[in-house]
């Protein structure tokens, strides 16, 4: 794949290059502020940017900027946000900016290499993946809702992992449960949310993600 990489640090930047090169992946542009970060995205138009929220000058909410910036030009754009903290408003952004391959990961979650590239291969193939704990902050600022409110505790935990992009056999897996159990509760929180079952994964996470967006 080719890959922008937004990351102001320099330690960081660098291991993250030689990661993803030791694995076949080609760096087209490896910059550390939004403006470089957005001209990389708009001239080299990669098949997927890992992009550092924060980001000189400011280090407040650059990189994001830029990443809708691109996305207005590029709508299908594959982005996957790093961020150190949980900010559920930039991921409301990202996922109010539309199309398909969007992640939302925290840097102090990627301690495996494997997990890390695969949450990057989901993404440059149209996925989404997000933080278990920015999914739980997006849950917790919708528990005002109606709706929301009707889905049972086990409802929402397993809305947690559908938002994680998880297959029903994985969430079975995690939890413990049956798959049968798993579609049970799915279809559940699709006909509580209002919102009709989609075919593949990717699609009821995003139908999912765009209800807690609103």
């Amino acid at each position: 794949m080719r890959i922008v990489l937004a990351e102001d640090h320099f330690l960081l930047r660098d291991g993250l290059i030689r990661l993803l090169e030791a694995h076949g992946h080609e760096i087209v542009a490896a910059v550390e502020n939004g403006a470089d970060l957005l001209e990389s995205l708009t001239e080299a138009r990669p098949d997927v940017a890992i992009v550092d929220v924060r980001l000189p000058p400011n280090f407040t909410d650059e990189g994001l900027r830029a990443v809708l910036a691109a996305r207005r030009e590029m709508p299908d754009l594959p982005v996957l946000l790093l961020s150190q903290y949980v900010e559920p408003l930039y991921a409301r952004e990202l996922l109010s900016s539309g199309g398909c391959g969007i992640g939302y990961i925290l840097k102090g979650r990627v301690t495996n290499g494997a997990q890390f590239l695969d949450s990057i291969r989901r993404v440059a193939e149209g996925g989404t993946v997000m933080d278990p704990d920015v999914i739980s902050q997006l849950l917790v600022r919708k528990e005002r809702d109606e709706s929301m409110s009707t889905l049972s505790s086990r409802e929402r935990e397993v809305l947690v992992w559908v938002a994680q992009g998880r297959s029903n056999a994985g969430i079975a897996q995690s939890l413990f449960i049956s798959e049968k159990a798993v579609a049970k509760h799915i279809s559940s929180i699709f006909t509580k949310l209002g919102l009709l079952p989609a075919d593949g994964d990717n699609r009821r996470v995003l139908a999912v993600l765009a209800y807690l967006d609103q």
